[in-house]
């Protein structure tokens, strides 16, 4: 985790020494460099996959759009995304769609950020108490 950080940290201050020389500003920087995925927040649970495509559509070509379900219940999360062919796609519909109403619900839209790879150390299956079995006295 520290590697991240530590990269990270090195790549914002490159970005911000060459806006300086550039005489850019780091957010116009941040909006070239940045991803064609969206995160879509707040969603009412009538909004499906088509419905999303349709909303963010008139900003360009939409690879993909995809409300996130419940595995259990099919029943939506109140959340999703949408992929966009180009990044002035998708950061003219970040621009344009964020805090706006859908279907009812104000919606929040911001750059997908990647998920964090999930560490299966002390989580799944049943052992019969908290420890390894080796000193559980059974």
């Amino acid at each position: 985790m520290a590697f991240y950080n530590k990269i990270g940290t090195l790549l914002r201050h490159n970005i911000s020494a060459t806006n300086t020389l550039h005489g850019q500003t780091p957010m116009i920087n941040a909006i070239r460099c940045m991803s064609t995925k969206l995160f879509i927040g707040g969603l009412s649970y009538g909004t499906d996959d088509q419905s999303l495509r349709d909303a963010f559509s008139g900003f360009g070509d939409v690879v993909e759009a995809r409300v996130i379900t419940d595995r259990d219940t099919g029943r939506s999360r109140g959340f999703g995304f949408v992929n966009f062919s180009t990044d002035d796609c998708a950061s003219s519909a970040l621009s344009a769609m964020d805090g706006q109403e859908l279907n009812g619900r104000n919606i929040r839209v911001s750059l997908a950020t990647e998920r964090p790879p999930r560490n299966n150390f002390g989580g799944g299956g049943f052992r019969g108490g908290y420890g390894n079995g080796a000193n559980d006295g059974f």
